[in-house]
């Protein structure tokens, strides 16, 4: 299964039994990235900031003074339950004089971020590795063309007196289909290699 990101921040808000509830998500690359998001959008006067974040295998959550495991754990399991990665997502409540129990507030932590989350813009997260490729002059056509069919980007290239050196990034599921169609395409001339080739002295 691919996991997806956000594309751009998002916000849902609800009103419950007169608790107003407002989710806010936005795509972070780095724990660090989503703390700072998180002090900047947290409202001091509402009553409660509730998050979490899921970032790889790493995660974390806070209740903000809400009952343990009420608020914050339901918010993470919003963003497993939409397959999304790199995400960090506030709900901040504003009190309204009735209480929820802790189902109510599990289901109305949970559900907010659900809901702004399920409407959100999505990328997909495609895992992707940097590749050299090493051609003789006669197969660089050959090597451009197989690139451009197998979505792979050229970030570098450098010519010496074998011929051509590309730095590549390309999708990771699609590096046994490019050594596939290199070797057809070249005759077995052309290499791809893990790490920048030793400079000829």
């Amino acid at each position: 299964m691919t996991l997806h990101t956000l594309a751009a921040p998002v916000e849902h808000a609800v009103e419950i039994k007169h608790s107003r509830f407002i989710a806010r998500a936005t795509p972070v690359e780095t724990p660090e990235a989503a703390l700072v998001w998180l002090e900047q959008v947290a409202v001091p006067d509402a009553t409660h900031n509730c998050w979490a974040w899921r970032i790889g295998d790493d995660y974390r959550s806070s209740d903000d003074g809400e009952p343990a495991g009420t608020a914050g754990r339901p918010i993470l399991a919003a963003i497993d339950g939409q397959g999304l990665d790199r995400v960090v997502v506030v709900v901040t409540r504003w009190y309204g004089g009735i209480k929820l129990g802790a189902g109510g507030l599990v289901r109305a932590y949970g559900g907010a971020a659900a809901e702004a989350l399920r409407t959100a813009p999505r990328l997909p997260l495609i895992e992707v590795r940097e590749l050299w490729l090493q051609a003789g002059f006669e197969d660089i056509g050959a090597a451009h063309a197989v690139l451009a069919a197998c979505g792979a980007d050229k970030l570098e290239e450098q010519f010496d007196s074998d011929g051509v050196h590309m730095r590549l990034q390309l999708p990771t599921d699609a590096i046994d289909a490019l050594v596939e169609r290199l070797r057809d395409a070249t005759r077995d001339r052309a290499r791809l290699l893990e790490e920048a080739p030793a400079a000829n002295s």
